[in-house]
């Protein structure tokens, strides 16, 4: 039997609402790896398998949980920091030796978990395993509960640490080494969010390609693209160039149902017009021309085409819903899948060496400057795609240093329409990273800061 549990959005508990629920036991708290986000994360989903008595955790944002058993009566307790459960109270009753799981809010900053075993019944806590397949994705998988009689040592009242075991190192397939999280460099950033930028909500990913270490802060919460989209359109064109499906020489018509508003010129031009497959495609990433979009999706056979291509490069959250410009936002991405597609990009996965060659061109193009570039240093370059619709502003590229050493680079950041604070937050963010990874060598260590 398993217990399904949707995620819901209703205000967060002050400790003085969450003493009114007793349950709530006082224990060993989670402690942060960083500093508190400035909003907390929400939990996406939770279920418990009884047949296999599993509870399953999804959230939106990474989250590192802790765990600890505490006796009379008997109860397994999950805290996930800097996670917004949304309701105050959730009771869903399983039966049998496992009586039920509780859901609350520990405090504004943590959910917590309560599984309640059936009077007279505990577990092991060394023979409770808390995994994670990913950061956002955790399974608390108890042994069969025993009667306390029959154990040998039963649990005392002080709270019993369960051990919880981390999710393998991203590689992407192979594509990178098998890096460690750049930790004096998440709380520096995760620092700044919360001082300075305190208003904005952002998913960032950055990732050192010679070491596999990376920064990941939201990176695989779900934000709109914006004209970031334009990227994996790009790459899937360019794929179809390879498979022999278009020529860049070859005319595309712009027609009156393609032609649409915001940014770019070929909307300012007369029906009709005609452009190389090669022309529309530059325009679309160099000038962010939304007609130009819609012609190469057409050309490429409509959205749920472009759509299956991407699932097919294992990009779950990458999706067109809607032609451009997209102003409601409601074609999305992550900034951790952004970096999986520009890994796939760099180490030549997904198109020709000609391909990649035409595609990194015409991203190093990109007449916006103002985002990422802003915060590298002198003679680094970018091969990036930028994205703006008001309430979301964003940069995703590949940025080579002059030494070679190279980095992948997403920031989607969501704030009040048009607030320059967003634009500044990634200046920042652009410029605190260059910096770090400029000056480590390549076997630094990523708990601390250079000199």
């Amino acid at each position: 039997m398993i217990f399904l549990a949707p995620a819901h959005t209703f205000p967060t508990l002050d400790m003085q609402t969450v003493a009114k629920f007793p349950w709530f036991v006082p224990g060993l708290v989670g402690t942060l790896l960083l500093s508190a986000p400035a909003h907390a994360d929400v939990l996406q989903s939770w279920r418990f398998d009884a047949r296999q008595n599993q509870l399953e955790i999804s959230t939106d944002e990474g989250v590192q949980p802790t765990a600890q058993l505490i006796a009379n009566p008997s109860r397994v307790v999950i805290d996930l920091p800097g996670i917004r459960l949304g309701r105050p109270k959730t009771s869903q009753v399983i039966g049998g030796t496992v009586q039920a799981v509780r859901t609350g809010q520990f405090n504004a900053q943590t959910a917590r978990f309560v599984v309640e075993l059936a009077p007279g019944y505990t577990v092991d806590p060394q023979q409770v395993q808390v995994r994670g397949s990913s950061l956002t994705r955790w399974t608390v998988k108890l042994p069969t509960p025993q009667p306390t009689s029959a154990i040998a040592n039963p649990p005392s009242n002080v709270p019993q640490a369960i051990a919880t075991v981390a999710p393998p190192p991203e590689t992407f397939g192979g594509l990178i080494p098998a890096g460690r999280p750049l930790t004096w460099l998440q709380q520096r950033v995760s620092s700044l969010r919360i001082s300075k930028y305190s208003s904005l909500r952002s998913g960032i990913s950055f990732l050192d390609m010679e070491t596999g270490n990376y920064l990941d802060l939201n990176g695989d919460k779900v934000y709109a693209t914006a004209s970031i989209i334009k990227l994996p359109i790009l790459i899937a064109f360019f794929q179809d160039v390879d498979a022999g499906k278009i020529k860049l020489n070859e005319t595309l018509t712009m027609t009156r149902d393609m032609v649409v508003g915001g940014s770019g010129e070929m909307q300012d031009l007369p029906v009709g017009s005609k452009f190389t497959a090669l022309e529309t495609a530059t325009k679309m990433i160099t000038i962010s021309d939304n007609t130009a979009t819609n012609m190469i999706i057409k050309r490429m056979g409509g959205i749920q085409v472009l759509n299956q291509r991407f699932r097919s490069w294992g990009l779950e959250k990458t999706v067109i819903r809607n032609w451009l410009p997209d102003l409601r936002g409601t074609n999305t991405t992550t900034a951790k899948e952004l970096t999986r597609l520009l890994a796939m990009l760099d180490q030549q996965k997904l198109l020709s060496s000609r391909s990649q060659a035409q595609a990194i061109g015409i991203l190093q193009r990109v007449k916006n400057r103002k985002l990422l570039p802003v915060g590298l240093g002198r003679g680094a370059t970018i091969a990036h795609k930028t994205g703006d619709i008001g309430f979301l502003l964003g940069d995703a590229g590949i940025v080579v240093m002059p030494n070679g050493k190279h980095y992948l680079a997403a920031i989607l950041v969501e704030s009040a329409y048009d607030d320059p604070a967003a634009r500044d937050f990634i200046q920042d963010v652009s410029r605190i990273v260059y910096t770090y990874l400029d000056q480590a060598p390549r076997t630094a260590s990523v708990n601390q800061p250079n000199p």
